[in-house]
């Protein structure tokens, strides 16, 4: 289990540094017109990355979940027992935590990097309202997160299945990241994970602490969803 722990830990850890590292350090670096700022489908494609690379070189240690809502829906899938739920939430959480702080540190290291932790998405935080990068209100918020996260349970669930084509799982894991934060940077900075969120609320002020509930009741709804609907799928 220690050896379990640790591997979500440094997945979440991974996947936090590399997708929100991207957004706050490299999305709009040197400004806009720059060439050298990735933007939005920069920070989708980070994303993918790190849970692609994450799964093949963790998920043979702890099933490379790096996400509550992914345990949580496992579980409810009848994947997963429920006995390690809430150790690896935690494990989880104190990763994207520590990955947070990171962040927090090279960013804080620059004189032309300035962050307005009032603006939307402020140090790749999730928010809504007046949060939203795209102005979306708290009911599209919530739509979006649950759907979403659902969607994603369905393709990690079919994709780890024995039947699946072996060794192809983190790819179709990867690519599926990638297009749940393209569809959803504009409506809420893309969450679909508690951990993410809660690591970079704790950086990003009030506002996004303030609002973080939603981002812990999203992902964890849709996350159950997803399970119980590829579970009747499978019968």
């Amino acid at each position: 289990m220690i050896k379990r722990l640790s591997a979500e830990f440094i997945g979440t850890f991974w996947l936090v540094l590399g997708g929100c590292g991207s957004a706050v350090l490299a999305a709009n670096f040197g400004g806009d017109g720059n060439p050298l700022g990735i933007g939005l489908l920069g920070v989708s494609l980070a994303f993918g990355l790190t849970v692609l690379t994450g799964a093949y070189a963790l998920g043979h240690i702890s099933g490379g979940h790096f996400n509550p809502a992914v345990s949580i829906g496992l579980f409810a899938g009848g994947r997963f027992p429920a006995s390690d739920v809430l150790p690896y939430v935690v494990a989880q959480v104190l990763g994207a935590i520590a990955a947070g702080w990171i962040i927090h540190q090279i960013a804080t290291g620059s004189t032309q990097l300035v962050i307005d932790l009032t603006a939307p998405g402020a140090f790749a935080s999730n928010g809504y309202g007046e949060l939203s990068p795209g102005g979306y209100d708290m009911a599209a918020a919530l739509l979006c997160e649950v759907v979403l996260t659902a969607m994603f349970l369905v393709v990690i669930l079919g994709a780890t299945d024995r039947k699946a084509p072996a060794g192809f799982a983190p790819i179709a894991i990867g690519l599926a990241l990638t297009l749940i934060h393209l569809i959803s940077i504009p409506v809420t900075n893309t969450s679909v994970n508690p951990a993410r969120s809660t690591g970079m609320a704790l950086f990003a002020g009030s506002g996004a602490m303030g609002q973080l509930w939603l981002f812990w009741l999203a992902p964890i709804v849709g996350g159950v969803l997803g399970g119980v609907a590829h579970r009747g799928l499978k019968g």
